[in-house]
């Protein structure tokens, strides 16, 4: 199993198959689907997908959870469905840049949205990817009607370099500079992983 990683307000854990009923859930609701460019699936399709995503060594895909609402102790290797408030993912398909990763999150509960939980979450996971990964250009793609998602980005520092009008969408990109390196292993540092 794959390490879990603890921030100050979240922790990102491995996306299991005790989470794909709750994230089926989320799927139904229309506004998340378009928000995350998604297709609808059957609970049957989102279990495969689970299964093909945790196997695909080009995606990295983490669990959200909120620490506020993680009942008893976090244990590693435990889904803590209850906890469960969205998702963090890259995704390494640029062949021809194996130091490119596209970045996605969605905190998909209304109720935990506003808190910093989406920023700490892609924090976490660019400095996941930089120690890990080697990654050194993180690329955002968000529709166009996606305020919160574009406004989060380019407060993180991403710059818009492409938008495109075919598919309602804007691409951002962030180049790990020294700066960004040297906050991203601070964060780094303040991070607990748990194997």
């Amino acid at each position: 199993m794959k390490a879990s990683v603890e921030g100050e307000k979240v922790i990102l854990v491995p996306y299991m198959k005790e989470h794909v009923p709750k994230y089926h859930q989320w799927m139904q609701d229309p506004a998340l689907l378009q928000a995350t460019g998604s297709e609808p699936l059957t609970l049957d399709e989102e279990y495969q997908m689970q299964l093909s995503w945790t196997q695909d060594p080009h995606k990295q895909t983490f669990i959200v959870l909120d620490k506020e609402l993680v009942v008893g102790d976090f244990i590693h290797g435990d889904a803590h469905v209850e906890a469960m408030v969205g998702d963090v993912n890259i995704y390494m398909n640029d062949l021809d840049d194996s130091q490119m990763a596209e970045i996605e999150i969605m905190i998909a509960e209304p109720k935990s949205r506003g808190k910093g939980l989406g920023k700490e979450s892609v924090l976490m996971m660019m400095a996941f990817a930089v120690e890990n990964l080697a990654i050194r250009i993180f690329r955002a793609k968000i529709g166009e009607s996606n305020e919160s998602s574009l406004i989060l980005f380019k407060k993180l520092g991403f710059q818009e370099v492409s938008c495109s009008e075919i598919f309602k969408e804007v691409t951002l990109e962030l180049p790990i500079t020294k700066p960004k390196h040297e906050e991203l292993q601070q964060l780094s540092g303040n991070m607990v992983t748990h194997a």
